[in-house]
């Protein structure tokens, strides 16, 4: 073989691993450079609180002398624990057209996983389903929207050829037009609200850390039984909450509550991808902070949105409650602010949201797949 694994064990060897995404992506207009910045905080295992409960490992591969690929294998205990299996995540890939180079990072992966006791890989999965993860399998002309994934269709041919089988698909959802899925829900919210005292609030921006233990508590209650799901830590929701601080505006995020009892939330952002796509990776030029300036100033006015998270705890389910709560974010968002947006991801199995999303006039334009392999 032609081909030689690394390690990741040095700050240039982390550059090198960041960067060779622009490499894979140079010809592709719907690519969207993530920022150098944040993709530095990511993979720091000192910062990053995914790694006060699991572990990691990045490997380069590298053909002829030149960097043909990447990949990390990560491994979390509170996942296995929860679903008493036995298995690790691959994430990170990128990948030149090459069998034998995507091969030999698979083979890295699974043995960084082997030794830590796993007998299955799973992913794409950027450390737990908590963050990014899935292999886009349709919809690749479309720019991929804030905090999801994208990647060349070849992708799916190597990782297929490398003996993984599908696990799991998730949907992404359009909304181009919302007067008809705002009528219909209007219809309903009227007619939920006359059965029990729940109310509808906009999430509290002054007060951001306590309003993200609220979602946090929901999160935990309400996806506790769907696949893939594993808790928040305290420390990683403290972690993501000062990530997307910046980028909340009023409108986005609202929480459901019974009195004093927190029973759902939506949360939604400003597709912030619009700006990134223009600052190359860098919030500096020249020394000056020109992108991150450009970021902030442009976040209010962005036209594009996705609705990243929708949940109601068990007990309140069949309430209404989901549907008033999409129902604010579409009225403060697309029908006042002329906004187009997203929402994403649901479960292929999830019949009950999918059903409801077309039934209000949602298109599913993309699919995003998880594979598992065993050892």
């Amino acid at each position: 073989m032609n081909t030689e694994i690394s390690e990741v064990t040095s700050q240039r060897e982390r550059d090198a691993f960041i960067k060779f995404q622009w490499r894979i992506y140079a010809n592709d207009p719907a690519w969207v450079p993530p920022l150098i910045i944040e993709r530095k905080a990511f993979l720091d295992a000192k910062r990053h609180p995914f790694y006060r409960h699991g572990d990691a490992a990045l490997f380069l591969a590298q053909k002829n002398g030149k960097i043909a690929g990447r990949i990390m294998a990560s491994d979390d205990p509170n996942y296995n624990s929860l679903h008493e299996t036995n298995v690790g995540c691959f994430g990170l890939f990128e990948c030149i057209d090459d069998q034998e180079v995507a091969a030999a990072l698979f083979d890295a992966a699974a043995s960084w996983l082997h030794k830590q006791g796993r007998t299955e890989i799973m992913g794409p999965i950027d450390y737990s389903t908590n963050y990014v993860c899935g292999l886009l399998i349709d919809g690749f002309r479309f720019p991929p929207t804030i905090l999801t994934a994208h990647n060349p269709p070849y992708y799916r041919q190597l990782i297929e050829s490398n003996g993984f089988v599908k696990t799991k698909d998730w949907y992404a959802w359009w909304f181009a037009d919302p007067s008809r899925a705002v009528a219909d829900l209007r219809r309903l919210a009227t007619r939920y609200q006359r059965r029990g005292p729940v109310t509808i609030r906009p999430a509290n921006l002054k007060n951001i850390r306590g309003e993200s233990r609220r979602l946090r508590e929901i999160y935990n209650q309400a996806w506790a039984k769907n696949w893939g799901f594993v808790p928040f830590t305290e420390p990683e929701i403290e972690f993501m909450t000062n990530e997307l601080k910046p980028l909340l505006i009023p409108g986005f995020a609202w929480i459901a509550e019974s009195g004093n009892e927190p029973v759902g939330f939506a949360l939604g952002l400003p597709d912030i991808n619009v700006v990134l796509r223009d600052l190359n990776g860098r919030l500096t030029r020249f020394g000056l902070p020109i992108g991150l300036i450009k970021l902030l100033l442009y976040k209010n006015r962005v036209q594009k949105g996705r609705l990243i998270a929708l949940g109601v705890v068990q007990k309140y389910r069949r309430a209404g409650i989901a549907e008033m709560l999409v129902l604010r974010v579409m009225e403060e968002t697309m029908v006042k602010r002329g906004i187009t947006g997203e929402l994403s991801m649901t479960l292929e199995d999830n019949y009950m949201i999918n059903r409801f999303l077309e039934a209000i006039g949602a298109e599913r334009y993309k699919t995003y797949r998880i594979y598992t392999r065993s050892f």
